[in-house]
């Protein structure tokens, strides 16, 4: 009995010298290194309650009220992620010169544009959300408390980068999604 399991033994290490080392996942700083978050086909939903439940946490910790996903900013938000990835640069400005307030009108949005917020990354849309808290101009879309209503989406390309988009906005002071007029 000792001898087939010496014998085993000894199979099992001969089998495991012959494995390739793998390399190191570390960088230089001794962090790991970032590896591409690839987003399943039909995972869209998931990810956007997943970013409003998280944006929702912080700003009930900011003391600002939830904000409700809105279907018309979400469609504004993935439109503008997809038009970054054509243009090739993260900007708050579409293709065609439109802005944020032109591209949810487009959708139909008749509330009030509170912010955008954008970004090109191979992060997931919760380490995304991190980096924007980093920075007060992004922060402050997030918690903005006058804002009610939030879009979100992105647009990942064949070689996993990521344009995320998120979009905020609040119902007019009559309770209808109306813009104020820009004239």
């Amino acid at each position: 009995m000792t001898r087939i399991g010496f014998l085993l033994v000894s199979a099992a290490l001969a089998l495991a010298a012959c494995i390739a080392p793998q390399s190191s996942s570390l960088g230089p700083d001794g962090k790991p290194l970032p590896k591409a978050y690839r987003i399943g086909s039909g995972e869209t939903s998931r990810i956007q309650f997943r970013m409003l439940d998280s944006v929702n946490s912080l700003r009930q910790a900011s003391g600002a009220a939830p904000l409700q996903l809105d279907a018309n900013l979400n469609a504004a938000a993935a439109t503008h992620s997809r038009d970054m990835s054509v243009q090739n640069r993260p900007w708050h400005f579409g293709s065609d010169g439109s802005s944020p307030i032109d591209r949810v009108r487009r959708v139909g949005f008749s509330g009030q544009l509170k912010g955008e917020n954008i970004s090109e990354t191979y992060e997931t849309e919760l380490e995304t959300l991190g980096a924007w808290m980093e920075e007060a101009p992004t922060r402050s879309v997030i918690l903005d408390k006058s804002a009610t209503l939030m879009g979100f989406s992105y647009f990942q390309e064949s070689n996993s980068k990521i344009w995320w988009t998120l979009v905020t906005g609040a119902l007019a002071t009559d309770g209808t999604k109306q813009i104020a007029s820009t004239n």
